[in-house]
């Protein structure tokens, strides 16, 4: 073969890969997580996620199964999605979304808040937010961390791709479950800019009087769990000016009953307030009115509560654990989650230097720039169409 014929055949070759994947037209995604009054942080993703999809100007169709119709306009009014509404009493994934599976099946199907069903297309993707459960056992009642493993383990196995929030989860992923490194991708989620930014002085004035709230708190936002450790933060908090209040937002979760001991077991039951559930719109004249926002965790797997202080102005002060301080970056002043001395200390910092606490807030918006649902979006596109 002479050396042009040679070069040519290898142009050929390196042109025409021997195995491309047919990029999907159809892509279904199960949509049932996105479909509840009161989001947490897998619910959110879920939604906006979906939401920032169908806006993207893409050649793919979408089908959102979902367990039952979604409220009107509930999601985005473009003409490049259907609603597959199939409602099930017990098992909806592994039996009625199995059948819908194999009767007729999408080019991909996305799972991102919850676990494949027993049968799936070939192109199936899944994201794992987090594996708290492995840190911390026993913050999660047994029967709840068997399922949670075993949900973990089937997605890692069965899944052509898996997606974890954060380099921090994709490595445990591949500790945990023997996972091969290149099949997690990580995509960051983002925060909901519309929604969270900085508040007019009326509108905290509002929230402020809507929760009867005194002019000086600090805030925590997220679901009352040991992971969450407020424990500690609240022996922390004891150590801090009994002219603040601290207000915890969110619901009860498993075992949280030892955390409102705890409170009473410190005096605290009249500096802090526990608010329960809060409707979003309310979140952001919450941090925006706050000294500064605290994000004690233990373990997360992304963290939203941390890129929402940080749009709302609120000057963080943060956990150093697992995947925080790669998602709220140069803006939040870091402790050790397990040294309530450190916390007390950063929080100290916080309220009574003004200047860390201008800079914080500064750091914070920067950071936010690296953060943006439609840039997930494409990334999730680009992977779902990769050999």
């Amino acid at each position: 073969m002479t050396t042009d014929r040679r070069r040519q055949t290898t142009e050929k070759n390196e042109a025409a890969p021997s195995a491309v994947r047919r990029p999907p037209s159809v892509i279904g995604i199960d949509a049932s997580r996105a479909l509840t009054d009161a989001p947490t942080g897998t619910e959110y993703y879920s939604r906006a996620l979906i939401d920032a999809l169908l806006q993207l100007d893409s050649r793919f169709a979408f089908r959102l199964y979902t367990r039952a119709s979604p409220p009107r306009n509930f999601f985005p009014r473009t003409t490049n999605y259907e609603i597959r509404a199939i409602p099930f009493p017990r098992l909806w994934t592994h039996l009625r979304l199995s059948y819908e599976m194999l009767t007729r099946p999408p080019d991909a199907l996305f799972v991102p808040a919850h676990v494949l069903p027993l049968i799936q297309p070939r192109n199936s993707i899944a994201t794992v937010h987090d594996l708290g459960y492995k840190f911390f056992p026993d913050a999660h009642p047994f029967l709840q961390r068997a399922y949670l493993d075993f949900s973990t383990r089937w997605n890692v196995k069965r899944a052509r791709v898996v997606l974890a929030d954060s380099f921090a989860t994709r490595d445990d992923i591949v500790k945990f479950y023997d996972a091969p490194r290149e099949k997690i991708r990580v995509v960051y989620p983002s925060y909901n800019a519309e929604i969270f930014k900085t508040s007019a002085v009326g509108e905290i004035e509002r929230v402020r009087a809507k929760y009867a709230l005194p002019a000086q708190y600090l805030v925590s936002v997220g679901t009352i769990q040991p992971r969450k450790n407020y424990a500690r933060w609240l022996e922390a908090f004891a150590n801090v000016s009994s002219e603040y209040t601290l207000v915890i937002v969110g619901k009860k979760g498993w075992l949280s009953d030892s955390i409102f001991a705890r409170a009473r077991e410190l005096n605290l039951a009249t500096r802090v307030r526990f608010l329960n559930y809060v409707p979003i719109q309310d979140l952001p004249a919450l941090y925006a009115g706050a000294r500064c926002a605290v994000f004690p965790s233990l373990y997360e797997g992304f963290g939203f509560p941390a890129l929402e202080a940080q749009a709302c102005g609120a000057p963080l002060v943060c956990s150093n654990a697992s995947s925080l301080p790669e998602v709220a970056g140069a803006g939040a002043l870091y402790f050790d989650p397990l040294d309530t001395r450190a916390m007390a200390h950063a929080v100290n910092v916080v309220l009574t230097e003004q200047a860390a606490r201008a800079e914080l807030i500064e750091r914070g918006r920067e950071n936010l720039e690296r953060f943006d649902w439609a840039r997930a979006a494409r990334e999730f596109l680009e992977i779902v169409t990769a050999d």
